[in-house]
């Protein structure tokens, strides 16, 4: 449901998100990609060319629209059975260092992932972490919340008091699963999840909420807020060293490899 600007018309837009933590710093990946949604009729792709230039605290593609959402639900050429197909096609990715040493990108075959989105039965929990010696635990790297259950899992909060490695001066966040879970290693939910730092004077909470999300591990947002902002004492978010985070997390179906 992503709106360009200016336009009040929902789209179903793809972005291209390069996992940071396999990143060096300093390094740049300029990538050009083609999105694509499945044709049913004709048998054949459409979709739009993109390129972007990934670092690691910029690895995140601008949304590219494919087609506006109504079309998409009243069309028997792209919705069968009420499944549709997207897809990314990397055309060319160049790398360069500070060093401008060559450095070797792998190629790898075509995969192929089944996402099932359910129509009702949605898991959905609740957990509020308030943390009351923040300015204590700012000396450590990161920081975990109480483990808790949703769906049959169990979760928990991380917390980058600095910020982890790919922040720009922010407060990093993050919901894990919990590392006790026994759960097999192909296990993947399909996840809808909200984080929230409250803002305990004035009500103006800082909300970041994701898309579909395939869970695996972990999710969140190196650059959650500003530590300036974070730290302002006429703000909110941060009241005598205790800060309140929550998580609203919805399990909406499942995912494995096709």
């Amino acid at each position: 449901m992503h709106k360009k600007n200016g336009d009040e018309t929902p789209y179903v837009a793809l972005a291209l998100m390069l996992w940071p933590y396999m990143l060096e710093e300093d390094h740049m990946v300029h990538a050009v990609f083609e999105f694509s949604i499945y044709n049913h009729s004709n048998r054949m792709y459409c979709g739009c060319k993109a390129d972007y230039n990934f670092y690691l605290k910029n690895n995140y593609s601008k949304k590219k629209c494919l087609i506006p959402l109504q079309e998409l639900l009243k069309s028997s050429a792209f919705l069968v059975d009420d499944s549709c197909v997207f897809g990314v096609e990397i055309l060319k990715i160049d790398v360069s260092s500070p060093e401008k040493k060559a450095v070797v990108v792998q190629h790898k075959a075509t995969t192929v992932q089944n996402l099932f989105v359910q129509k009702k039965g949605f898991v959905e929990g609740t957990y509020t972490w308030t943390v009351n010696n923040f300015l204590e635990l700012e000396v450590k790297q990161c920081v975990h919340s109480p483990s808790f259950e949703v769906g049959g899992h169990k979760w928990c909060i991380v917390m980058y008091p600095r910020g982890d490695k790919c922040s720009t001066d922010c407060l990093s966040l993050f919901v894990y699963l919990d590392a006790r879970n026994d759960q097999p290693l192909e296990f993947k939910n399909v996840v809808k999840m909200t984080l929230c730092i409250q803002d305990q004077k004035n009500g103006k909470h800082v909300t970041i909420t994701s898309g579909l999300v395939e869970y695996a591990n972990a999710w969140g947002w190196p650059n959650f807020i500003p530590l300036k902002k974070f730290k302002d004492p006429s703000g909110g978010y941060l009241v005598e060293s205790n800060c309140i985070v929550k998580v609203d997390l919805t399990i909406v179906g499942s995912s494995n490899d096709g």
